[in-house]
């Protein structure tokens, strides 16, 4: 899935796209890949993946200028043109499902009753819509007009992105990583089978 949505880049790409996420507030945001409105929403869409909690929020790590500076920097043309579209009909959605006339008036409940919906699935819609994704890749591949994508399928893949992308890139960031998960740049002693709760804590590995 994540060479589908291509996610793989070179280290000093994401740790430069990381690094350049630290400081700037999200009230001052300038989305480079999605539009404002988008933005706005996207925001609101990452807290609802990874709300604050114990740990911080998503956006408390910017974890929406990652995925926005991602698709803007390092995500293949293709990808890209993908994802605008996909998140076109996922705003599309959501505003005719909320009753709203712009995104700016689409408020957390509501983006979160929108995207729950498309995620919350049966296995069965699930692979359904794994396996019309791929048929529309297949067709945009081999530059088949008639191939098209439905408009429900396109919103579940772009809430499917964001939330793979979320977490991610939630995990990647330097306080997550050093903080909340288990850190050991240096490794030590190597142990081929251990218990995770006298080795971490319970904590997944950083690295």
């Amino acid at each position: 899935m994540g060479m589908a949505m291509g996610y793989t880049v070179a280290t000093p790409t994401l740790i430069s796209l990381m690094q350049g996420c630290k400081t700037e507030p999200a009230m001052t945001w300038e989305p480079d890949f999605f539009t404002k409105d988008q933005g706005a929403a996207l925001l609101k869409l990452v807290d609802i993946v990874l709300p604050k909690t114990d740990t911080p929020s998503a956006s408390e790590m910017q974890v929406h200028l990652f995925l926005d500076r991602f698709a803007a920097e390092a995500m293949e043309p293709k990808k890209r043109d993908f994802l605008k579209l996909t998140t076109e009909k996922f705003m599309q959605k959501a505003l005719t499902e909320s009753g709203s006339e712009t995104l700016a008036d689409v408020d957390a409940e509501a983006l979160e009753k929108v995207f729950g919906g498309l995620l919350k699935i049966s296995k069965e819609e699930r692979e359904a819509n794994f396996e019309a994704l791929q048929k529309y890749e297949e067709g945009v591949a081999a530059e088949d007009s008639s191939v098209l994508l439905d408009d429900t399928v396109a919103s579940f893949a772009f809430a499917n992105t964001v939330r793979d992308m979320s977490i991610w890139g939630y995990k990647t960031s330097e306080y997550v990583g050093e903080e909340v998960l288990a850190y050991l740049p240096i490794p030590g002693e190597y142990v081929g089978c251990g218990d995770v709760q006298e080795l971490t804590g319970g904590k997944a590995w950083s690295l």
